[in-house]
């Protein structure tokens, strides 16, 4: 008689379930083809032809989109099925952008009697296949994303090391357009706030998890709010002292603000309280007016922002040209290849949704924003359906601040907020970014195969050749 022992209920758990990698697969590729058909309006419209960067981007493109689903079809394969298809078509989208504003700047350098050499998309491409090595590792190695809890406080130091590094190391080797959030070393440069990041969201999930309880206690009432106790406001203050710390030494209003909301988020995902909130929110306001009144280099940001038409020639030039830009776009753009996006001092990086919207107009952009809406309410229905406290606080914090980047990108660009010098997600050129947003996305893509993934149910009868026998416990069939 046969020892093989199975259950049926879960075997039928397991079918009704689709993983729907077919699905993924046929969104890479729809995404590679999209990016092949914007390169080939670029080139038509710049130079009446199609050269064979057309076939270049839609295969690397494709390539990273391919391999990256064969990974998942094998590690994760119930993981959600649209989180990989936006993040490759964003990555493929945003070099054709840079490969756009490559040619524009090498028309400007002609025409003023110089060259350039036009190398930023091939070496985003590079930056693309590093990001692509990383992501295989994270989901190779995280094989249960439950273990980054045991290595939390590990984490939070080396996210804290990795945030300060820019403030102690002198201008010249930190400081870009007055904002100290880089590390720049004999012409390699790194951002190591994006990978910061991710640490720090790692610790703030593992350590409210483990506190929630205690943090969650009320103590006095005041106008119809629980506030908490003031022994608990340790955290929340700690936290506000290393984000002010950081807006004062590098002058970085946007990564302070990403650093503080995020902690605060999680404080109120964990405890539900909204007094938290209201005391974060208080309190950072207050950090940035105190700010604001006794540094000199704070109060110029933002100045520049508020009046930037004052400083149209100097420290403004950049924030001013990106509305011209915006303006120049309209609802439907000048057409992909069509504008000027060059004329925006870094626009590669920096300010390459105003490139966009110069080039697709407000219609295009909106239609941009609208995958990473996507990508993000994916990120926070993961959390939703996630079953352990851990992985719902990290995918939470994880979509959050994706989501709080993309937005204070987004409101540096259209100057309702400060311009920051942070890039946006998967579309901007920079290394550092890429690679860290390509890791993130390997710990989304592992908590949502945990997620979505049947559960184990005990076996309810044990099949063997003679036909299912029902299981008893105790004598009671």
């Amino acid at each position: 008689m046969s020892t093989a022992v199975r259950s049926r209920s879960a075997g039928r758990s397991d079918r009704r379930l689709p993983t729907r990698r077919s699905t993924e697969l046929l969104y890479v590729v729809m995404a590679a083809i999209i990016v092949g058909c914007a390169e080939a309006i670029v080139e038509i419209t710049r130079d009446n032809k199609v050269s064979s960067h057309v076939a270049t981007y839609a295969a690397v493109t494709l390539a990273i989109g391919v391999i990256a689903h064969i990974a998942i079809r094998r590690t994760a394969r119930y993981a959600d099925p649209l989180m990989l298809p936006c993040a490759v078509f964003l990555v493929g989208l945003g070099l054709v952008m840079i490969h756009r504003l490559d040619l524009g700047l090498a028309q400007q350098a002609s025409e003023q009697g110089g060259t350039y050499a036009g190398v930023a998309a091939a070496s985003q491409v590079v930056w693309a296949f590093i990001g692509l090595v990383v992501f295989l590792t994270v989901l190779l190695v995280v094989r249960d994303h439950r273990v980054l809890q045991r290595y939390a406080y590990t984490l939070a130091l080396i996210g804290l090391f990795l945030l300060l590094m820019p403030a102690v190391l002198p201008a010249r080797f930190s400081e870009v357009n007055g904002a100290r959030i880089w590390i720049r070393v004999a012409g390699f440069s790194i951002q190591p706030g994006e990978i910061s990041k991710i640490c720090l969201t790692i610790f703030a999930a593992a350590y409210l998890v483990s506190k929630r309880d205690v943090l969650s206690l009320a103590g006095r009432r005041v106008l119809g709010v629980d506030l908490p106790r003031g022994r608990d406001l340790g955290p929340l203050l700690l936290a506000w002292l290393v984000s002010i710390g950081v807006l004062v030494r590098d002058h970085d209003l946007g990564t302070s603000l990403m650093f503080f909301g995020l902690f605060v988020v999680l404080l109120y995902v964990a405890t539900e309280r909204v007094s938290w909130v209201i005391i974060g929110v208080l309190l950072f306001i207050g950090g940035c007016y105190i700010s604001y009144q006794f540094f000199g280099t704070v109060k110029e940001r933002v100045n520049v922002w508020l009046h930037v038409f004052a400083y149209l020639q100097d420290q403004g030039y950049q924030m001013s040209q990106s509305l011209f830009g915006l303006g120049t776009g309209g609802l439907f753009g000048a057409g992909l290849g069509g504008g000027r996006p060059e004329l925006v001092p870094v626009a590669k990086s920096d300010f390459i949704l105003s490139s966009f919207g110069e080039e697709l107009g407000l219609f295009g952009l909106v239609a941009i924003l609208a995958v990473y809406v996507i990508f993000i309410s994916r990120g926070f229905a993961t959390s939703l359906a996630v079953r352990d406290s851990f992985g719902k606080m990290l995918v939470t914090g994880m979509a959050f601040s994706f989501g709080l980047q993309l937005f204070v990108v987004a409101g540096g660009v259209s100057r309702l907020l400060p311009e920051t010098g942070l890039t946006t997600p998967f579309l901007s050129y920079g290394g550092s970014s890429l690679v860290a947003n390509f890791g993130l996305l390997a710990l989304l893509i592992r908590v949502s195969d945990a997620a979505r993934r049947p559960p184990t149910t005990p076996p309810s009868e044990v099949t063997t050749d003679s036909g299912p026998v029902p299981i008893t416990v105790d004598g009671a069939q």
